[in-house]
């Protein structure tokens, strides 16, 4: 598969060794393993190859991917995760820890659940004698995974690709208008992302995707502002896009 090709997958994500199943797009993988989330959508992962969104070991074996092949491979931690690093692990007294999470947050603490500790975030694995052992490598690390996975589509129309950025980009189905001049693109958005906080920043990764994935010229952003009477447009917002945002930076 092309560095910059658009692509669905559909993926199953095991730990290796004990087959416990971690992540999985396909429905009925999900009910199979007991792990079906009834409010889920189930749906293939959309990705651009190469772009570096993926595991290295999953990245480099999309390249040689072809549509409609199903794969299984292993990814080594070093290919992953990375491996575990015992000076990862450290133990911290009940005082530091009150500090850190405040006092009263303190009786909510408990193995195996998650904690903040000067700014970084870990799990505890242990308490004893006033003191917890806190475990800040990432949750895989060290663990080899498995992958069942099967390219179901290539975006090949321009105007899909488009719509698949911004859907990437934004989290939204529906809503923007994109019309081509050539090699130029106006893209019309919902009126209410103009208003979100997030929409700068997403934008950026909208028009690096544009330039270098479908290759577009200029890109215009078009925002279309109505009269509305006063309390009329907040009133329209909160009801018509309620939890609806762009989403930012993650991990």
């Amino acid at each position: 598969m092309e560095e910059g090709a658009i692509v669905h997958i559909d993926y199953d994500l095991f730990i290796a060794d004990t087959g416990d199943l971690l992540e999985t797009t396909r429905r009925e993988v999900a009910e199979e393993h007991d792990q079906l989330e009834e409010n889920k959508t189930y749906e293939p992962l959309i990705v651009t190859v190469g772009e570096g969104s993926l595991i290295e070991g999953f990245e480099n074996h999309l390249k040689e991917a072809e549509v409609d092949t199903d794969y299984e491979l292993d990814i080594p931690p070093e290919e992953a995760y990375g491996d575990r690093d015992a000076n990862a692990v450290e133990t911290f007294s009940m005082e530091k820890l009150a500090k850190e999470v405040g006092g009263n947050e303190v009786e909510n603490l408990r193995v195996g659940g998650p904690v903040t500790v000067e700014g970084k975030q870990g799990i505890i694995q242990m308490f004893a004698a006033g003191r917890a052992r806190v475990d800040f490598n990432r949750p895989l690390a060290g663990r080899t995974l498995h992958y069942d996975y099967r390219i179901t589509k290539v975006v090949e129309d321009r105007e899909e690709k488009v719509h698949t950025i911004l859907k990437m980009n934004t989290r939204l189905e529906e809503g923007f208008e994109v019309e081509f001049d050539g090699d130029d693109v106006s893209i019309t958005i919902p009126e209410f992302l103009g208003y979100d906080q997030n929409w700068g920043m997403a934008k950026f990764g909208i028009i690096r995707a544009l330039h270098d994935n479908v290759g577009v010229g200029t890109i215009r952003f078009i925002e279309e502002h109505k009269k509305r009477e006063v309390g009329e447009l907040d009133e329209e917002h909160e009801h018509d896009h309620e939890g609806e945002h762009v989403h930012g930076e993650e991990e």
